[in-house]
């Protein structure tokens, strides 16, 4: 079916002949076959092949070389394929006899790892196209068995021309003097000039293996030359243009290197050869000999050439200018997304795939990866087979160019890592997919498969009338429908039901429908267009579709299943289906985002604007103290403010206290650190659109870091977000930034202020169902939190030594990074993480009740741990690449996220969080980002938030943000810089002290004995310290 409705063009892949799967399905498949045939039967002529009343007799009297008995038809099948394919490659001035035939290799790859066993030892130089420019895996991947055990050196194109360039292989033979040279490609469109290789070979007495496994069908009808009788061994797959099984064969001309082919197929590479398959290849091989298989293999070609030269008109560029065989590339890097990313050739190949149109991403010249191919390859020998001519060609390359022109690239961050992606307008894919599955039916096929349906594959015609049901059913269905639909699906119950309306992105309706929920899923009720709503939502499911106009990175939870149930009974909707819907707004919740709520058509009600949230910091009148205050005393630490707290700086010193974390473990009071949390049924949707971060996918037991932004995409500030239970989250956040989070947590939470600039009457909804605490508050009880931190490689330890049940040492112990338990510790009732903010791994924050702090502190410097303040955990933070709030994220330089490295931690790709489409706006213009630098000598001025950095010429390229001592003693810091001097091991000037320093004179005041200040020396060092194992 899926053969039948969609449009392949694989380049390695063919329709094989109904004679051909016939054999292959015979009973050939039952026998085992160890070994050959006898010799003579390489120069008997098919007719002597076939007279079983010579061969039978021969059989029962002589035998054969096989391991095996009951053999005697497998060797006359294997006789005549080995017969067929020699006729029909006997070239260059050779006789059928002059060849030895080897058709029992399995595919390709076992081929021609058996050459290398036939003719190489391992280690030996071997000469192969690059795989970026159109080698294949077997020529020398790294990953390959032939990459691994022998020395390749891989050849490549002219970049300029894309051509082979014949003497740079030349220069590299001689420099090189290869065991072998591999001729013969994947990918790269044209034939190479076999006698130019043999020249080469010849040069530095290597053998030279011609694979010309795309284009063995070509060869045999003359469309591509032969290199049988010029190169030592030719190998081929027998699945591709030759429409042939599974299989593989290697044809040499030379006798001394038969035997050892042989040897090295089987019992070298393989076991015994799949008969069945021998048998289908010879077959395929007596087709392969018609007058009709070369007419096919003529216009494989002309339709190769004719796909390429369209879709060029249709303005898609072309490596290597075209085509003369059976395969083509296009570059996918001309569509250009709104933020700068080009379509890589994996997405557009998926994208592809959903309209019906089969085919591979592929490298082409100028790529570095084949992990980030950004091309297509397209091959035409399935279509020509089904009968594609001019006309249908024409057709395929207009449909393929408006499919891939209509493409949005756009690419993420996740994991500190570039992910591309793209989305596709549901319309245009539509209309695609129904012209592809039109062209694919207007053509032949040798099978009679009855037309199928989802979950198979899906159309959006033909339409029914009426109501109709369809279920919404899979594990992501509620987060689905509620992004999917108007109404506030989280807030349904089970049994119940409710209006909703399903929108288009631009905000015009598909159709008003009712939401039934059940407990294994969704009954959606559709008034209108209901297949077409059933499309729009599978569409939606496959997560390619483009939700907004103008947010291409906004995606859909998924996959679900869509399901067609049938026509609907009207008389079980408990909802009025009679009335207006539409002026009475019916089906419209308060919700921060829909689908179709930003759509220039949108026509649901709308709410009176609120106001942007406000804030402004008051001046306490005394400094508040945290729980541990007369511990600090009683150790004499030097004590300073901090966020309106009299906080601990050092006991001993800086230095002493940041190693003592590096080295051993430090304990440091982070009471005064805010900690609110979250509870019910709507916490989770409540914290996924107050944060950038997603909180749908934090498990259980699991923490993450992430961001308050406000309206207009400015950090409020950076927190760390616990899960401990389905239901339950713990929120911290910086102490200086505590009430202002409380406030604006509260003021969303109760829909008093704006959340969306563009949009300024949304509220985030289910704000009813969930509670919201102030964990320091003595309000909360028992319940109360303050965050103690333990840091450094002895942590684990410490904290193991305090003692506990079995269990609950077992869960610290096997504690994962950002995991989180609630266990018993030494008598004190624990909410412990592994978490930290000194770039240790083993680290800890401890969440304890207020009136057991002190204890927990005490017990922990009695078992070792040295007490360190908050100078030393910012030499720690700043060391380890850190941000601070009004440093690195904020402050005089408004700073957000991705400017200070952390793009990862937002997740452009949830459909809304507030501030998201400022912070979108700003990253399309950001050219600058956090790094870290580091004074080239110890002793040096130390650097201060404000000061410039400049490069070599004197040009000012960057501001420091943080800058302490490090581990060895040196000025480390954290600077915002350009990105065109972002690189690590650029050096750089850092004018340290600029920014507390008095004006100066000018450059044309100055006298002798003037002073001016100097640049200190500095390099650009890694963003983040290599990770401690």
């Amino acid at each position: 079916e899926r053969q039948a409705r969609y449009l392949i063009l694989i380049a390695s892949e063919s329709t094989v002949p109904a004679a051909v799967r016939e054999a292959l399905s015979s009973p050939f498949h039952n026998l085992y076959a160890e070994g050959y045939p006898l010799d003579e039967t390489r120069t008997m002529s098919q007719t002597e092949i076939l007279d079983y009343n010579a061969r039978l007799p021969e059989y029962r009297r002589i035998g054969d070389k096989r391991y095996y008995k009951g053999t005697e038809y497998a060797d006359i099948v294997e006789a005549l394929a080995r017969r067929r394919a020699a006729e029909l490659f006997a070239a260059n001035g050779l006789s059928v006899d002059d060849l030895w035939v080897n058709v029992q290799p399995l595919s390709g790859a076992p081929a021609n790892s058996a050459i290398y066993t036939a003719l190489l030892n391992v280690g030996d130089t071997v000469m192969g196209m690059d795989l970026l420019h159109g080698g294949h895996l077997t020529h020398g991947s790294p990953v390959n068995r032939s990459g691994l055990f022998y020395n390749i050196v891989s050849y490549g194109i002219n970049p300029e021309t894309e051509r082979l360039d014949y003497d740079q292989i030349m220069t590299l033979a001689q420099e090189h003097r290869p065991k072998m040279i591999i001729a013969g490609y994947t990918s790269y469109p044209y034939a190479p000039d076999w006698h130019k290789f043999r020249e080469i070979a010849d040069s530095v007495g290597a053998y030279l293996m011609a694979d010309i496994a795309h284009v063995a069908g070509l060869v045999i009808a003359g469309m591509y030359p032969s290199p049988v009788g010029i190169a030592d061994v030719v190998n081929f797959t027998t699945h591709k243009t030759l429409g042939g099984p599974r299989g593989a064969v290697s044809i040499t001309h030379r006798a001394e290197l038969a035997k050892k082919i042989d040897r090295a197929v089987f019992p070298g590479e393989q076991g015994g050869p799949h008969i069945n398959s021998v048998a289908a290849l010879a077959v395929s091989l007596r087709l392969a000999a018609t007058d009709q298989f070369r007419d096919l293999q003529r216009q494989t070609a002309a339709n190769a050439t004719r796909l390429a030269q369209k879709l060029a008109e249709h303005g898609l560029r072309i490596p290597h200018g075209g085509t003369d065989t059976h395969l083509l590339l296009v570059d996918c890097k001309s569509i250009v997304g709104s933020d700068g990313t080009t379509l890589s050739g994996d997405v557009a190949a998926r994208i592809l795939d959903l309209a019906g149109i089969v085919l591979n991403r592929n490298t082409i010249p100028g790529d570095a990866s084949a992990f980030r191919a950004s091309g297509l390859r397209i091959g035409t020998p399935w279509i020509t087979q089904r009968g594609f001519g001019d006309v249908e060609i024409d057709k395929l390359a207009e449909l393929m160019a408006t499919l891939l022109k209509a493409c949005v690239p756009y690419s993420i961050i996740e994991s500190k890592k570039r992910q591309v992606s793209a989305k596709i307008d549901f319309d245009t894919l539509q209309s695609v997919k129904l012209d592809v599955r039109d062209l694919a039916n207007a053509v032949g096929i040798d099978t009679d498969e009855k037309p199928d349906d989802y979950p198979h594959v899906y159309y959006a015609a033909p339409e029914v009338s009426g109501w109709h049901t369809l279920a919404v059913r899979g594990a992501d269905a509620k987060a689905f429908l509620d992004t999917a639909l108007t109404s506030d699906v989280a807030a349904l119950q089970s049994s119940k039901q409710q209006a909703t309306w399903i929108l288009r992105p631009d905000g015009s309706p598909f159709s008003r429908a009712i939401l039934e929920a059940h407990n294994d899923g969704y009954l959606l009720h559709v008034a209108d267009n209901a297949r077409l709503t059933a499309a729009w939502l599978r569409s939606l499911s496959d997560g390619f579709m483009l939700l907004d106009a103008n947010d291409p990175y906004a995606q859909i939870a998924g996959p679900v299943d869509v399901q067609m149930i049938g026509a609907a009974h009207v008389s079980r909707l408990r909802v009025d289906t009679k009335s207006d819907w539409a002026a009475s707004g019916t089906g419209y919740d308060a919700k921060a985002y829909f689908i179709g709520i930003n759509g220039a058509n949108y026509a649901g009600p709308k709410a009176a604007p609120r106001p942007a949230f406000e804030w402004i910091e008051g001046e306490p009148d005394t400094l508040k103290t945290t729980p541990l205050h007369g511990l600090h005393l009683e150790r004499k630490a030097r004590m300073g403010e901090f966020a309106g707290y009299d906080m601990p700086l050092w006991y001993s010193s800086v230095t002493e206290e940041h190693l003592a974390v590096r080295t051993n473990a430090g304990i440091f009071d982070v009471t005064h650190m805010g900690a609110f949390d979250a509870q019910g049924p709507g916490a989770e949707a409540f914290l996924n659109a107050v944060t950038t971060n997603d909180v749908s996918t934090l498990k259980v037991g699991r923490s993450h870091y992430t961001y308050f932004l406000d309206a207009n995409g400015q950090p409020l500030d950076d927190l760390m977000i616990y899960r401990l239970a389905p239901e339950h989250f713990l929120i911290v956040v910086n102490a200086s930034n505590n009430d202002k989070n409380w406030a604006w947590l509260n003021a969303v939470k109760n829909g008093e202020v704006m959340i969306d600039a563009n949009h300024p009457s949304r509220r985030v909804e289910g704000a009813d169902r969930f509670t919201l605490r102030d964990l320091r508050d003595p309000a909360s009880g028992k319940d109360q939190r303050l965050d103690v931190a333990l840091q450094g490689p002895k942590s684990k330890a410490l904290l193991l030594n305090l003692g506990g049940s079995e269990a609950d040492l077992a869960t610290v112990a096997a504690l994962a990074w950002a995991a989180v338990a609630r266990v018993t510790l030494g008598g004190t009732d624990l909410i412990v993480s592994r978490t930290g903010y000194t770039g240790e791994r083993i680290a800890y924050e401890l969440f304890v009740h207020p009136d057991q702090t002190d204890t927990l502190f005490r017990k922990l410097i009695d078992g070792g741990a040295v007490p360190a303040g908050l100078a030393a955990r910012d030499s720690l933070r700043t060391e380890a690449g850190l941000p601070l709030y009004g440093h690195e994220l904020s402050g005089a330089l408004d700073l957000n996220p991705a400017d200070a490295g952390f793009a990862n931690y937002v997740k452009l790709d949830k459909p809304f969080f507030i501030g998201k489409a400022a912070y979108v706006a700003h990253e399309r213009e950001r050219d600058a980002e956090v790094v870290r630098f580091r004074l080239n000598t110890k002793g040096a001025r130390p650097p201060h938030q404000g000061d410039p950095l400049i490069d070599e010429r004197g040009r000012v390229v960057g501001i420091v943000t943080s800058c302490s001592i490090d581990s060895e003693g040196y000025q480390l810091g954290q600077a915002y810089v350009k990105t065109d001097v972002s690189k690590e091991g650029t050096a750089v000037g850092v004018m340290a002290g600029s920014a507390k320093a008095k004006p100066g004179k000018a450059p044309g005041e100055l006298k002798l004995g003037d002073r001016i200040p100097m640049p200190e020396a500095a390099t650009i060092i890694s963003r983040f310290p290599a990770p401690k194992k």
